[in-house]
């Protein structure tokens, strides 16, 4: 069988799995999702869209969707209101300045996501959703355990008293999140779209040299644009400051493009640059699920924490550095010499985030937890992701991902 055909084949059985679309049928929706879109639209919330896009695939969702008051008297009564919460230390007060709204339907699972404690106010405006939901899930993005020792930063947290169960991808934060709430808080890593940042089934030429976005070291930053000059390669770094987007699908459907088409990308522990704010807590952050998903070779500073051990065990799941190394070019040119070394590890990357990494085990983890049977739309998610896998785990690779 011929290179060319042998391809062809690939490529149709795996556009036969892409294609199996997600039926919605008319059940009546059993899941509440209270969404911070229509109110943020900065960069690093792209994650939790994703995540919610993908339970609505799941799931029968409804979507609730608060929306800020920016008229002058909602201003005013937000900073009087938030003056006398932190006055009186009653969380009840605690105004986000969303325009209130009741939830009036019955749903199985309130599930509130959110990116930073300040967020969870929000919940102060959604009425009747303890009485509705027969279970409630709230999943904080972002929690450091220094942060909890502010007086306003508690005092948003305690708001989560009022739900059953809490996650977070802050493994080290979730048992002082239960301390402080005397609720069962778990950690729980962050997931990703594994079929949307699959470079398959047609992989593209990696023609991005390395591919750096978001927070750096400028000592590396520097190192990799004398390395790129010298070499005449494509570094793709951020230029601009500002974190918003204009559109999160269009957003996420070009990042997704282009780490698929980057041969190294950067990823580095959660605020590795701001030690003043973690205080020396490491966590794993989103880049690593990106980068991986989509094939690239990683090359950055990993967290020393469970999660990180746990979910990114294989064998150069990343090729670590340190935040002062000025010499990463030379590391570059060791593993461009290595073709057989790069190719296990876009192989490995992208088959353990197809098989560990989808958003889908995430959610079923979930649903596990409160007690709610999962739909056979998430098993068939979950075949898709496994022949999926078992069809990119056979095939030979050339060094940038190109099928030989």
């Amino acid at each position: 069988m011929s290179e060319t055909h042998s391809q062809m084949i690939f490529e149709q059985k795996v556009h036969q799995l892409i294609e199996n679309q997600y039926s919605h049928n008319q059940q009546t929706p059993r899941i509440l999702i209270a969404s911070m879109r229509k109110m943020h639209l900065e960069a690093f919330r792209s994650p939790e869209f994703e995540f919610e896009d993908l339970i609505c695939q799941l799931d029968h969702v409804d979507i609730l969707l608060p929306q800020f008051d920016y008229s002058r008297s909602q201003k005013t009564k937000k900073r009087l209101a938030n003056y006398l919460a932190l006055k009186t230390n009653r969380k009840e007060l605690l105004n986000s300045g969303c325009i209130p709204t009741k939830v009036s339907k019955n749903y199985d699972l309130f599930f509130f996501i959110c990116q930073g404690c300040w967020d969870i106010t929000t919940i102060n405006s959604i009425q009747g959703w303890r009485n509705q939901c027969q279970k409630s899930v709230a999943w904080v993005d972002e929690i450091w355990i220094k942060e909890l020792s502010d007086r306003k930063t508690k005092l948003c947290v305690e708001l989560l008293q009022s739900f059953d169960y809490i996650f977070t991808p802050h493994n080290e934060s979730a048992k002082a999140v239960a301390n402080l709430t005397n609720r069962p808080c778990y950690s729980l890593a962050y997931g990703i779209d594994a079929i949307k940042f699959c470079p398959f089934p047609n992989p593209k030429p990696r023609n991005i040299d390395i591919y750096s976005i978001g927070r750096r070291s400028p000592i590396v930053h520097q190192s990799l644009l004398k390395f790129a000059e010298d070499k005449n390669l494509l570094y793709l770094h951020d230029t601009l400051k500002g974190l918003h987007m204009n559109n999160y699908k269009e957003h996420r459907h070009l990042y997704s493009n282009l780490i698929k088409r980057s041969r190294y990308f950067i990823s580095n522990k959660a605020k590795f640059d701001t030690p003043e704010q973690t205080d020396g807590q490491e966590e794993l952050g989103s880049r690593f699920f990106e980068g991986a998903a989509s094939g690239a070779v990683m090359i950055g500073i990993p967290p020393k924490c469970e999660t990180f051990a746990t979910h990114f065990n294989w064998t150069d799941s990343v090729i670590p550095i340190c935040y002062d190394t000025n010499n990463l070019g030379e590391l570059i040119t060791e593993l461009d010499q290595q073709p057989e070394r790069l190719e296990q590890i876009r192989k490995h990357n992208v088959v353990n985030s197809l098989l560990r990494h989808d958003w889908v085990y995430r959610w079923e983890q979930i649903l596990e937890t409160v007690g709610i049977d999962p739909t056979p739309t998430i098993l068939s998610r979950k075949n898709q992701l496994q022949n999926l896998a078992e069809l990119v785990g056979c095939m030979k690779f050339s060094a940038d991902l190109q099928l030989i």
